[in-house]
C-alpha cells in the first residue's frame, strides 16, 4: 500500500508542476493560474538550475516523432503502465529498492503518458494522444553530444523524466545485487545435502563406541 502512495504523490507532484509552469484554468471553480511564456527561464540556482518552460513534441532529447511513431509511443506506454501495475503486484513481496524502483518508472511513464493523451484536448492544441510533454528542469552538467545534436546543457526534462531515471538506477543497482545474494544462496548448503554426512559422521560415531 506504501508503494501505492508513492506512486500516486510522484504522479501528483508531477502534474501539478507541469500545470503550475504551463497555466491552467478552471471557468466552473473561478480558478486560474497564468503560466510561464513559452521559452521563459528562471534562475533558481544560479545558471547551474533553472526552470525553463518548453514542450516536447517527440520523446526523450528532443527527438521528434512522426504522428504515426507518436500515436504508437502512447499506445505502447499504456501497454507498458498496465504491464508494470502488474507485475509491481507480483513483486509485492519482494524488497523495498525493487518495489520502489517499478513504482517511480510507473509514475514516471503515467505523468507523461497524461501529457501526450490529455494535454492537447484540454489547451485545443492537438487531438487525443498527440499533445506535448511539458519540460522544465533545466540543469548545466557538460557539453555533450548525443544522436548527432550538441547539447550545451542538459537536455530540459521533467518530474516524470527523473522519476524514471531514478527508478531504472534503482532496478539496475539492487537486482544486481538480489542476483548475486541467489547465487550465493545456491551455492550455500542445504539441511538436506548436508544429511548424508551427519549419517555417515554419526554411523561412525557409533562404530567407533563399539571399538
Amino acid at each position: 500500500m506504501r508503494i501505492l502512495y508513492v506512486t500516486l504523490a510522484v504522479l501528483v507532484v508531477d502534474q501539478l508542476t507541469k500545470l503550475t509552469v504551463k497555466g491552467f484554468s478552471i471557468p466552473w471553480l473561478g480558478v486560474e493560474r497564468q503560466g510561464m511564456r513559452y521559452g521563459e527561464s528562471v534562475n533558481v540556482i544560479g545558471e547551474f538550475l533553472r526552470i525553463t518552460y518548453v514542450e516536447n513534441p517527440g520523446m526523450a532529447f528532443g527527438l521528434e516523432l512522426s504522428p504515426g511513431l507518436k500515436l504508437g509511443v502512447s499506445i505502447f506506454s499504456i501497454v507498458a503502465i498496465v504491464g508494470l501495475v502488474w507485475y509491481l503486484h507480483a513483486v509485492r513481496d519482494h524488497g523495498l529498492p525493487t518495489r520502489l524502483g517499478l513504482a517511480l518508472i510507473l509514475s514516471g511513464a503515467a505523468g507523461n503518458l497524461i501529457d501526450r493523451m490529455l494535454y492537447g484536448v484540454m489547451y485545443h492544441t492537438a487531438p487525443l494522444f498527440y499533445g506535448k510533454v511539458v519540460d522544465f528542469i533545466s540543469v548545466d552538467f557538460f557539453d555533450f553530444s548525443l544522436f548527432g545534436k550538441t547539447y550545451e546543457r542538459w537536455p530540459i526534462f521533467n518530474v516524470a523524466d527523473a522519476a524514471v531515471t531514478v527508478g531504472v538506477a534503482l532496478l539496475l543497482i539492487f537486482a544486481h545485487k538480489h542476483t548475486g545474494e541467489e547465487k550465493d544462496a545456491e551455492k550455500a548448503p542445504t539441511d538436506e545435502s548436508l544429511e548424508p554426512a551427519l549419517d555417515a559422521t554419526a554411523s561412525d560415531a557409533a562404530n567407533g563406541g563399539d571399538d
